[in-house]
């Protein structure tokens, strides 16, 4: 038994939402001040403050210390992963960047890509890498990145491009099966893999038909100026490094690795590894001006890579634009995402000691008295999660758990729930800026999500197109009557 486990049920509504409306008001005040500067640790802060406003409301009901501290290493320990992942696509951006493979891919990107299709060319690209490789995560570390400074070179806001790429990468990572979270929400409702997936699709693609008409129509807004400059760029490019075809066998290979169900580590660790030698072979003067040296030996080649892949480097060039777009950050640029993320997880999992998430879930469902009311029940319950738990994963088991058998009580096909876990569940966890998913996107894009929430519409319209199919009762599949 859990310590404080007979405590936790003591919870009222007011209490466990008390640290919510705590955290969201510290937070909102405290981005007020700072801006986008707020990542930088002033919310970290402000996220452990609200892990003891949490403990306060706990020791207030008897829960223990040690149940807290239990539930805190628990949820610490769930993120090991990701934070591996952090650390290691900050070392293969690092790499890949001074190996000349992002470079190469701003430079055939501009060469195919113009401002008027690039917001719908960019949500389609990475649909499809999404989809392929069943990660959100990697696709933004791989062509978002790219395209992040692609979009950048052709004067199109940075915030709009990751709105594009979060919207590509998550309808991918929703509907492949290769996807974790794919895989985990059928497994919660009751159903099976592909059923989840053709049930997703009633409410997925009408999402994604939404979001491609919006970005076609913003890309009739944008202002084509900048591609005037393209030939200023890509001369700059050309200049700085040797540009070539082959160097996109590296992502190639990560992206095959991934689709054969390659433990993303260890991809990620072969893209890194294959990109510093691909910088030996085709980048040795990037590697030198990086390691400080005018001729390249083998304690220079050592240091070059190296630096590129553990601290901020840069790669000088004859564009004052793209001087601040070859500029690598290695693993130290993720740490003040972990930071986030550890933080975060210190809220959540007081929060979840508490009996906090349990007793907000709870009052919702008791709120689901229509079929409608469930369906709204179960999308504001994995929103909450997320809000507050700051897990993705949490966001679909917790919910999952709590509103199997009440689908089953209305009659309700479990794929209903299964759906309705992804289109809330999955897809808002980015939203949240002290999420896991939010932190790491922000961190890997290098756009605060606040600045990209606006343009993530694939990921605002799937639960508010859940809730019109649920209300106007389209294809809401009933279990077959005994």
């Amino acid at each position: 038994m859990i310590p404080g486990q007979n405590e936790i049920k003591k919870i009222g509504i007011y209490s466990a939402l008390f640290p919510v409306a705590a955290v969201v008001a510290m937070l909102g005040y405290n981005v007020h001040v700072y801006g986008d500067n707020a990542i930088g640790g002033s919310n970290q802060f402000i996220l452990l403050l609200g892990a003891c406003v949490a403990a306060l409301t706990g020791f207030l009901h008897k829960v223990t210390y040690d149940s807290m501290i239990s539930h805190v290493s628990s949820n610490l320990k769930s993120t090991t992963g990701a934070l591996l992942i952090l650390l290691m696509v900050g070392a293969l951006s690092g790499a890949w960047l001074i190996s000349g493979i992002i470079p190469s891919m701003i430079y055939y990107g501009l060469k195919i890509l113009n401002p008027s299709i690039f917001l719908p060319a960019t949500l389609i690209i990475c649909s499809l890498v999404s989809l392929a490789t069943g990660s959100s995560w990697s696709t933004s570390a791989t062509v978002g990145v790219a395209l992040i400074g692609i979009g950048k070179a052709i004067g199109i806001s940075e915030a709009m491009t990751a709105g594009a790429v979060i919207s590509g990468a998550y309808f991918g990572d929703k509907m492949s099966p290769l996807s974790d979270t794919t895989n985990l929400a059928p497994a919660m409702a009751g159903t099976d893999l592909f059923t989840h997936i053709r049930y997703m699709t009633i409410t997925t693609v009408p999402t994604y038909i939404v979001t491609l008409l919006v970005f076609i129509g913003l890309g009739f807004t944008l202002d084509p100026k900048g591609a005037a400059d393209t030939a200023a760029v890509l001369s700059a490019i050309e200049a700085a490094f040797s540009v070539t075809p082959w160097l996109f066998l590296v992502p190639a290979l990560v992206i095959v690795m991934i689709i054969r169900k390659t433990q993303p580590l260890i991809a990620l660790m072969a893209g890194t590894l294959l990109g510093g030698v691909f910088a030996l072979i085709f980048q040795p003067q990037v590697v030198a001006q990086v390691a400080g040296v005018p001729a390249l030996d083998f304690t220079a080649a050592y240091k070059g890579v190296m630096n590129a892949m553990t601290v901020k480097t840069s790669v000088a060039t004859s564009n004052a634009s793209l001087n601040e777009l070859f500029s690598g950050k290695g693993m130290h640029g993720m740490l003040g995402t972990v930071w986030l993320i550890i933080c975060a997880m210190c809220f959540g999992g007081v929060m979840e000691a508490i009996g906090a998430l349990h007793k907000i879930s709870s009052s919702l469902l008791k709120m689901a008295n229509s079929v409608f009311g469930l369906f709204a029940s179960t999308v504001g319950s994995c929103v909450v999660v997320n809000l507050t738990a700051s897990d993705q994963y949490l966001a679909i088991v917790v919910p999952g758990k709590m509103f199997a058998e009440p689908f089953r009580d209305k009659g309700l096909a479990p794929e209903n729930l299964s759906r309705t876990l992804e289109d809330s569940g999955t897809v808002t966890s980015v939203l949240v800026p002290w999420n896991t998913c939010g932190a790491y996107q922000a961190g890997v894009l290098g756009v605060s999500t606040l600045s990209y929430l606006p343009y993530a519409v694939f990921n605002y319209v799937s639960p508010v197109m859940t809730l019109i199919f649920a209300g106007l009762n389209i294809k809401i599949r009933r279990l077959a009557a005994k």
